[in-house]
């Protein structure tokens, strides 16, 4: 295996095999008194410093100073039975055709309103909007398709917000955000591994070499991009609390490095290595030093991904019902359809893996190339708020989350699909500055197939590489956050 390292291009694109409360590979984890309703109502309720992400502009009804941080811990567990494979050339690839991908991550955020005037606020937050990690076992079937998958953006935000009037506000936020993350497979080269000591069968000489079983493929990349968010918060109707919530998209082109390791030398890609001669047609070529056909230890390119994480738009309600009751609910939308493909392409003025995989997928400089033609999705919650007691408030909520990838083009990285969540909690206040709200929430979906094949750019199946599995999925999320006042 590769030494791990900071970002991966491609993978953020990739990402939503284990994701926590939303759709795709979208993070919702960002305040936990929200979470305790499913996040209905978000932007709606006025809570703490955490609108400064939910919605900017209601910060305006938070008198003084306010702080929010909290961390949330997601488990999320992927069940994968009855995997099989064949390779490239149609051999059938040996391998765990049952096991688990999970995910454990700790997800923080920290927030920080302060009132100017009466009609001015202003505030600060940190949070991570997306992020996810999956990891296969080395030995399962499928591991030409997939291996570990990891994903982090990091926003810091200011945000400001304005009342207009006595029942109308208005917020607007930029972000600054970083995103990297880790992507690898093990490398199919035409069923050479699958093939075997066979190899010795066919020229007559003991040739086979090991290390085409141990090829890994990995891409890694960075960068650092701007978003903004706007707000608007209203109460035309005393008890009734209204939020419309965009944020934007955010272009990134990730750069970074792909390696792979133990690759064979072919004629097309020996260059002037002395020492290597050509023994059978097809065939790698021999290392007359060591008498097995020929690899390169290791293979290095620059390389780059553009990518566009998606606009949404929500619309939120909080409704006062009783003097100890209300209901909240919430749709959300996201723009996941401008996500077409995984592009992975060269930035090395001196390529050294493109050369070979680029006429291979269609077009030069061509590294990698994933279809996925995800759609718009729609999302819905509703919950409930009851203050039990002075100082203890109960939340509870039920959220649908619409998947954005359809059947033919769920991947052994993305084995989604359409999911529900449930959540409760509450919030407890320690003196008349501080509270801390806790919750959790468990999400449960359908169970996934897969049958996932290698295309080339102009989305032509490029071989017999295959891989089919049954997947169940299931997470949990417990937060806490605590909240002071100045």
């Amino acid at each position: 295996m590769l030494k791990k390292t900071a970002i991966a291009g491609a993978i953020l694109l990739a990402l939503s095999s284990l994701t926590a409360q939303a759709e795709g590979y979208k993070l919702l984890e960002q305040s936990v008194s929200s979470m305790g309703n499913a996040y209905a109502g978000r932007g709606a309720q006025i809570t703490d410093a955490t609108l400064v992400y939910s919605n900017p502009a209601a910060m305006v009804h938070l008198n003084g100073e306010h702080f929010s941080g909290g961390l949330n811990l997601i488990h999320a567990r992927t069940r994968y039975s009855d995997a099989e494979a064949v390779s490239a050339a149609g051999q059938s690839v040996t391998g765990r055709d049952n096991g688990k991908a999970l995910l454990t991550e700790v997800v923080p955020f920290a927030f920080y309103t302060k009132q100017v005037t009466d009609d001015l606020t202003w505030g600060l937050g940190f949070y991570v909007p997306f992020g996810l990690s999956s990891d296969y076992q080395q030995d399962w079937a499928g591991r030409y398709f997939a291996d570990e998958t990891a994903v982090k953006v990091l926003s810091l935000q200011p945000a400001v917000g304005y009342k207009l009037n006595n029942w109308l506000s208005i917020g607007a936020a930029v972000s600054l955000n970083r995103a990297e993350g880790v992507l690898s497979k093990y490398k199919d080269h035409s069923g050479l591994c699958e093939l075997g000591t066979g190899i010795n069968q066919l020229v007559g000489r003991d040739v086979y070499n090991a290390a085409y079983c141990d090829s890994h493929y990995e891409v890694a990349g960075n960068d650092i991009s701007l978003g903004y968010t706007l707000g608007i918060h209203a109460e035309p109707i005393s008890g009734t609390k209204l939020a419309i919530v965009y944020h934007s998209a955010v272009r990134y082109t990730l750069k970074g490095d792909s390696e792979i390791t133990n690759t064979p030398i072919t004629a097309a890609t020996a260059g002037n290595t002395p020492g290597l001669i050509a023994i059978a047609p097809n065939l790698p070529l021999l290392n007359t030093t060591t008498g097995k056909l020929a690899s390169r230890d290791l293979l290095v390119e620059k390389s780059k991904l553009d990518l566009t994480t998606p606009a949404t738009l929500s619309f939120s309600i909080d409704q006062l019902v009783t003097s100890n009751l209300s209901l909240q609910a919430s749709v959300l939308w996201t723009g996941w359809s401008k996500f077409k493909s995984i592009d992975i392409v060269s930035d090395d003025s001196s390529p050294s893996i493109s050369i070979s995989t680029g006429p291979a997928l269609g077009a030069d400089g061509y590294i990698g190339y994933i279809p996925e033609y995800w759609h718009d999705t729609w999302s819905a919650s509703v919950g409930a708020t009851y203050q039990y007691q002075p100082g203890l408030l109960l939340r509870t909520g039920i959220a649908y989350d619409e998947n954005p990838i359809s059947t033919q083009h769920k991947t052994a990285r993305i084995p989604t699909s359409d999911r529900i969540w449930l959540t409760a909690g509450f919030s407890h206040s320690l003196t008349t500055m501080s509270s801390i709200d806790f919750a959790y929430g468990y999400m449960f979906m359908d169970d996934v197939k897969i049958n996932e094949s290698e295309y080339g750019v102009a989305n032509n199946k490029l071989n017999l590489a295959n891989v089919k599995a049954n997947y169940a999925n299931t997470a949990h999320v417990i937060a806490v956050q605590y909240n002071r006042k100045f």
